[in-house]
């Protein structure tokens, strides 16, 4: 592989890494990223664990809403929108398949605030989950997203 090729794919790959430590004997962690910033996690009650976080799947949905937040804001901003509040749930299906579970259809509830152009917001969002939303690229492998808008104010 040339200097020049090898500089290229090392440009567009990033690596990424968070540190999970377990707080108790059952299913407790605290997982940390870049930002030093501990997220709590545990397991459903059923399997022993304590409602001492959030379940590792709805941190997926987590994620999800807070990209395609992050990316809706960044676009509205260009487009000189001002957005008061936002807003958001996130559902998902989920489906039992072999022995695990897959998301199959999400949808993200959205209620932003502010004097929004509803035409300007729609293409936001559709820039955000279809091009920009690295969570939702990953996650459209086995769901659908779809999304619902309520502007306020």
């Amino acid at each position: 592989m040339s200097l020049r090729l090898y500089f290229i794919l090392s440009q567009k790959r990033q690596q990424m890494e968070v540190n999970l430590t377990r707080l108790d004997q059952d299913f407790h962690f605290a997982a940390t990223g870049t930002a030093g910033v501990a997220v709590h996690m545990d397991g459903n009650p059923e399997i022993g664990g304590h409602n001492q976080g959030a379940r590792p799947m709805e941190m997926l949905l987590m994620g999800l809403g807070g990209c395609s937040a992050i990316d809706l804001i960044q676009i509205l901003k260009k487009q000189r929108q001002q957005i008061g509040s936002i807003d958001m749930k996130v559902t998902a299906d989920r489906e039992k398949v072999d022995e695990y579970t897959e998301f199959r259809n999400i949808n993200i509830h959205f209620k932003l605030g502010g004097p929004l152009d509803e035409e300007k917001v729609h293409k936001a969002i559709k820039l955000s989950l279809e091009k920009y939303c690295s969570v939702a690229m990953v996650i459209y492998k086995t769901s659908d997203i779809s999304y619902t808008l309520e502007l306020v104010g």
